[in-house]
C-alpha cells in the first residue's frame, strides 16, 4: 500500500513502558517524514502532556487528543477544534454511576486544564503522574458548571470492564464512553472517537483511508484500527485492538511501530 499518514497512539503503543521513545522509533520516524509520510498522534492524553511527548520524539503537525475531543496545533501551539461534554451532561452521568457504582469518584479534562474531586486525588501515584500544573482546585464533580474535555470515572479497585458497560448503558446515545488504560472509563460529548477525529483531519488533507496506517493497544484504537487502510496493533495489545487490526507488529518495548515504519518507508523509496 501508498503510506501518506500515520497514526499513532502515544502511551502503550509508541511510548515504552517507561514512557520513553526509543532511539530506533525516533529514527524511524524521522525517516517516515523524510519519505513524505506525515506522522499524527492520536492519542487519549490532554494536549497539555501530548505536545510534550511529541516535541520529544520529534513530531509536529496537528495531534488528535482527548480521544477525538481536541485537535490541537503542535507547531503553533493551540487548539483548532473542540468538541466538550455539556455539562449538564456531565452532571448527570457522574451522578448516575454515582447510584449505580460504590466508591466511584471522577476527574476531568477541560482543554489544557485538569480537575477533579479530591477522592480521585487520593488514588493518584504522584511520583509517576504528579498533578498537573494550573490544575483546577478540587471539588465534587455535581458542582462543576462548565463543559468537560472528558469526564474520568475511578474506582479504588474495580472491574473496569464492568464499570465501562454501566457507563454505556446511562449514556445511550448521549455521549461516547471508552477505555484508554487501565484506570479509568473515559466520557466524551456523542460522535467523539479517535477514528472520527483521523478521517476529518485525513479528509482536509486529501488522503484517503487507504493511504493510512493506523497504530494502537487499546478499545479506544479499535475504530481507527479497523478505518485505515493498515491498522497495526502492537503485541501488548488489549484483545479488542489486537481482534480489529490487519496486522500485530511487537511490543511497544520492542520497538513494534518502528518495525512498520521502516517496512513501509522502505517500500515508498
Amino acid at each position: 500500500m501508498r503510506v501518506r499518514l500515520a497514526a499513532i497512539d502515544l502511551d502503550g503503543t509508541l511510548l515504552r513502558t517507561d514512557r520513553t521513545v526509543s532511539r530506533r522509533t525516533r529514527s524511524a520516524l524521522a525517516a517516515a517524514r523524510d519519505a513524505g509520510i506525515t506522522i499524527v498522534v492520536v492519542t487519549a492524553r490532554s494536549p497539555r502532556s501530548a505536545r510534550e511527548i511529541a516535541a520529544d520524539a520529534g513530531i509536529g503537525g496537528i495531534a488528535i487528543c482527548a480521544n477525538g475531543a481536541t485537535v490541537y496545533d503542535l507547531d503553533h501551539d493551540r487548539i483548532v477544534r473542540h468538541e466538550p461534554l455539556p455539562a449538564a451532561l456531565a452532571a448527570r452521568i457522574a451522578r448516575g454511576l454515582r447510584e449505580r457504582v460504590a466508591g466511584v469518584t471522577f476527574g476531568w479534562e477541560l482543554e489544557l486544564r485538569f480537575g477533579s474531586e479530591a477522592a480521585y486525588e487520593a488514588l493518584r501515584d504522584s511520583s509517576t503522574w504528579p498533578r498537573p500544573e494550573g490544575s483546577f482546585p478540587p471539588c465534587d464533580v455535581l458542582a462543576w458548571r462548565r463543559p468537560m474535555t472528558k469526564l474520568l470515572v475511578r474506582l479504588p479497585e474495580s472491574d473496569l470492564d464492568g464499570v465501562l458497560a454501566i457507563a454505556r448503558e446511562l449514556c445511550g446515545d448521549e455521549a461516547a464512553v471508552t477505555l484508554a488504560g487501565h484506570e479509568f472509563v473515559e466520557v466524551m460529548a456523542a460522535g467523539v472517537a479517535k477514528e472520527a477525529a483521523l478521517a476529518r483531519l485525513a479528509a482536509e488533507q486529501g488522503i484517503d483511508a487507504g493511504e493510512v496506517v493506523a497504530f494502537g493497544d487499546q478499545l479506544t484504537d479499535t475504530g481507527m484500527l479497523r478505518w485505515a487502510g493498515l491498522g497495526v496493533a502492537v503485541a501488548n495489545a488489549r484483545e479488542a485492538a489486537l481482534e480489529a487490526a490487519d496486522e500485530v507488529t511487537a511490543s511497544n518495548d520492542e520497538d513494534g511501530v518502528a518495525l512498520v515504519l521502516e517496512r513501509l518507508t522502505a517500500a515508498a523509496a
